[in-house]
């Protein structure tokens, strides 16, 4: 399905990362799947975890080994989940297919593009850096660099002030409904990416985005039809 945007002014894109610019859910799986290893447990398939990436570390860990954890046991475990992954951040992360191409066009026209997202710096900007994007992106704003990350517009506003851009004039791309709810009320144009992580469970219909992109290679159609 394309997206037709036509009628947007658009001075700048901001992005998610996890499930939005970046498919990171095969290197997160791996951390994982090496934390169940190590605690002597049994691995989850790829198709399992994927869903669940875009909600973070706690909600992996809580997949994994279940909500009955200690505290000293969830710390434990959530220490090496996250160590391995920090040591194997870009294994087999990548763009999602054609956001590379996107990414190139808005850079052609001088049309600034960043990041917003949940994910804390200390992954984020390794992360960035091994796939070239961190010296790319016009502004990265991570969830500890705000006292109230998304669902809250704090991080979409504040990434839109270092852009020097109205957010009515924007566009924030997500894939979970905290996303969309985030870049609404900051007042940007929001589109859904149904390519990302998204559990069975949640409609992305329901989210009340501006538009839905149901492949990444889409984007680049819409942004041509913009700019």
């Amino acid at each position: 399905m394309s997206v037709a945007i036509p009628s947007w002014q658009i001075d700048g894109v901001l992005f998610d990362l996890d499930g939005t610019l970046v498919d990171t859910a095969p290197d997160l799986a791996a951390a994982l799947n090496a934390a169940l290893r190590h605690h002597q447990q049994s691995e989850l398939a790829y198709q399992v975890i994927r869903p669940i990436v875009s909600n973070g570390a706690n909600a992996l860990i809580k997949l994994g080994f279940g909500s009955q954890l200690s505290p000293a046991e969830h710390e434990k475990i959530t220490q090496f989940f996250l160590a391995h992954y920090q040591q194997n951040i870009a294994n087999e992360s990548a763009l999602f297919q054609g956001l590379d191409r996107a990414l190139e066009h808005l850079e052609n026209q001088q049309i600034p593009w960043g990041i917003v997202t949940n994910k804390p710096e200390f992954l984020t900007t390794p992360l960035l850096k091994a796939l070239g994007l961190y010296d790319r992106a016009a502004c990265i704003v991570c969830g500890d660099q705000v006292s109230r990350p998304k669902p809250h517009p704090e991080p979409i506003l504040l990434a839109c002030k270092k852009l020097d851009i109205s957010p009515n004039n924007a566009i924030y791309l997500g894939d979970a409904e905290r996303d969309i709810r985030a870049g609404r009320l900051a007042g940007l144009k929001t589109i859904a990416c149904a390519f990302g992580y998204i559990p069975d469970t949640d409609n992305i219909n329901d989210w009340q985005a501006d538009k839905l992109l149901e492949k990444p290679t889409e984007l680049l159609d819409s942004l041509q039809l913009l700019t």
